[in-house]
């Protein structure tokens, strides 16, 4: 080694001098050896500089757009995608992703939005076509149709159907096993039931039809008497309350377990021996008849009776209608049930009024509007929202009426069955 020349400069062979601030001069590190990367905390590195490429362990640099070159991203987690299958999904399809998650059906093309996130109760929003949501079953109420089956004149045996999301006529579905009238309704989340009736005589065929396609009705029991019932359901039963047996008006209230089918049972008694037909009154835990006659449509009635679905019992008196009434038509909101139309003192005049009375408490209704078109006999159908009163006599109508459940007021016309039809029997999908 020569001599090392002490003068301050970074020259070959010259002791290296730190500056006025302690630091090293600008000298060449290029032979440095064993620098931990960690200790450098400015500067940049040129990105010609750095191993980069879309392989194993390279670093991947954005393209000219800012965007990432394509890559396989097989190993990500916490991005939630559109959940792919070949069928559509079900109330009971709990998305990880909540509210928002997408669900595309591979064999139709469909795609599905979940809008509640509910577990056992979820609502998947159809985004394709906008129909055919699935979403649960709003008992007492439907959520996609109303259904008018049966009726006069001449004891048809049509069923008939109308789109709850849009306003507009009916359609035939299907047919029942027998014409008849004043039979009563009841429904289930798939099903529509047709129970007892009249055609020349009373009859007690319990009649069952699918919801959501076209079909005829099945034979799949009897009520107890044959008569003509109004219907009204919990969520596993259906009842048949009072009616007219051909010679006298009966107080029976009968039931049938939905999931086991077969004949009806007696379930209790109405205060009143009553001559009804179609659909009462229902909460989640209660089944109400509103108004009817005692001797043939000589003597109308004003009594609201209850009674409990929790166990077999007679019904009670718990209010009155405004205006004694009978041959109404029934619907439900959440909270309240309706009474519209029907025929009042004497029996050949025709009722336009919309009575409403409360779950919660027993008492009397109040009137909250009219129907368009005062009549007797109409058929009752609910959604979610609407109450509709479908036909009736005045003289035979053909009217469907849609009743907002969200404020009182008066009925709408909104579409017609295909014929005039009254003592139908309505049903919801």
């Amino acid at each position: 080694m020569g001599d090392v020349i002490i003068d301050g400069l970074t020259g070959a062979n010259r002791l290296v001098i730190l500056d006025a601030n302690g630091k090293i001069p600008a000298v060449d590190g290029s032979a440095l050896t064993a620098l931990a990367g960690a200790n450098f905390s400015t500067g940049t590195i040129p990105v010609a500089r750095i191993d980069t490429g879309t392989t194993a362990g390279k670093v991947v640099k954005l393209d000219g757009n800012a965007k990432l070159p394509a890559v396989s991203g097989a190993a990500l987690t916490g991005i939630v995608g559109a959940t792919q299958s070949s069928s559509d999904p079900t109330i009971s399809t709990n998305p990880s992703g909540g509210v928002g998650t997408e669900w595309q059906n591979t064999s139709t093309g469909e795609v599905f939005v979940c809008t509640d996130a509910t577990a056992g109760a979820n609502v998947w929003k159809n985004v394709g076509e906008h129909s055919g949501n699935v979403e649960p079953y709003y008992f007492p109420r439907g959520n996609q149709h109303g259904y008018v089956s049966t009726g006069n004149p001449s004891n048809t045996n049509v069923i008939q159907r109308f789109a709850f999301a849009s306003d507009g006529n009916a359609s035939d579905v299907g047919d029942s096993t027998q014409g008849r009238h004043n039979g009563g309704g009841c429904s289930t989340e798939s099903y529509g039931y047709v129970g007892g009736g009249y055609t020349s005589s009373p009859v007690n065929t319990i009649d069952k039809f699918a919801f959501g396609s076209s079909s005829n009705a099945t034979d799949v029991g009897d009520i107890t008497v044959s008569r003509t019932p109004a219907g009204v359901m919990s969520t596993t039963r259906g009842y048949w309350m009072g009616g007219w047996n051909g010679s006298a008006t009966v107080n029976v209230i009968d039931s049938l377990i939905f999931a086991s089918g077969g004949n009806a049972t007696d379930w209790g008694d109405l205060t009143q021996s009553i001559a009804i037909g179609d659909v009462g009154q229902m909460s989640a835990t209660y089944g109400y008849r509103a108004g009817g006659d005692t001797n043939g449509g000589a003597t109308m009635q004003n009594v609201i009776d209850k009674f409990a679905f929790s166990s077999t019992a007679n019904s009670t008196d718990v209010g009155d209608l405004v205006v004694a009434t009978f041959d109404t038509s029934g619907a439900n909101s959440e909270t309240y049930g309706y009474k519209l139309g029907g025929g009042i003192a004497p029996w050949t005049t025709y009722g336009d009024q919309i009575e409403k009375f409360a779950f919660a408490s027993d008492g009397n209704a109040s009137d909250v509007g009219n129907i368009t078109v005062g009549r007797y006999r109409p058929a009752g159908v609910s959604s979610a929202t609407y109450g509709y009163c479908c036909g009736g006599r005045a003289p035979v109508s053909d009217v469907i009426d849609k009743v907002t459940f969200a404020s009182d007021a008066n009925a709408t016309d909104v579409g017609n069955l295909i014929t005039a039809t009254s003592a139908g029997v309505g049903n919801q999908q």
